[in-house]
């Protein structure tokens, strides 16, 4: 299960790397022949479409390898033992945040697909879909996390 899930971090890693490399390419792209008259409509579209998976897909990549919201300052004045009820706390918060995303996300994508990117031809629910998709991704991330932190016998320091 593991080289399932370090194979999938991959995945989503080199995922991310295209389409961060895509969507500069078009951006650029876009501008160059919109200024000699030529706009290319549909690179915006795509652009779009790009990015919104960038930024969930990413988010789990961030969350992933490093620990995002921490305040080292007030967290070092706990106990090891407190640390980690703060950390398991946070992320019970995280996980209702993103349930909540998940829980409006899959209405919202379903009802997007009637809507098309204008440009492209395709449901707009490709883009809306990456809201629940990429919160599942960060789901299994912060529960992962937590099972490390309650297998450990100080606090999470990475």
């Amino acid at each position: 299960m593991k080289a399932l899930y370090d194979a999938f971090c991959r995945l989503e890693e080199t995922v991310v790397q295209v389409f961060l490399v895509v969507i500069t390419f078009l951006v650029f792209a876009s501008a160059i022949f919109r200024t000699i008259g030529m706009p290319l409509n549909w690179a915006t579209d795509l652009s779009l479409l790009l990015v919104a998976w960038t930024v969930f897909l990413g988010a789990d990549m961030a969350l992933r390898n490093i620990d995002l919201v921490r305040v080292d300052f007030i967290i070092k004045r706990f106990s090891p033992m407190g640390r980690k009820v703060i950390y398991l706390l946070w992320y019970v918060i995280m996980l209702v945040f993103l349930l909540a995303l998940v829980r409006y996300g899959v209405p919202l994508a379903m009802e997007s697909s009637r809507r098309l990117f204008q440009t492209l031809g395709i449901s707009y629910s490709w883009a809306t879909i990456s809201v629940p998709i990429g919160s599942m991704c960060m789901m299994i991330t912060i529960m992962l996390k937590m099972a490390k932190l309650v297998k450990t016998p100080g606090p999470e320091e990475n």
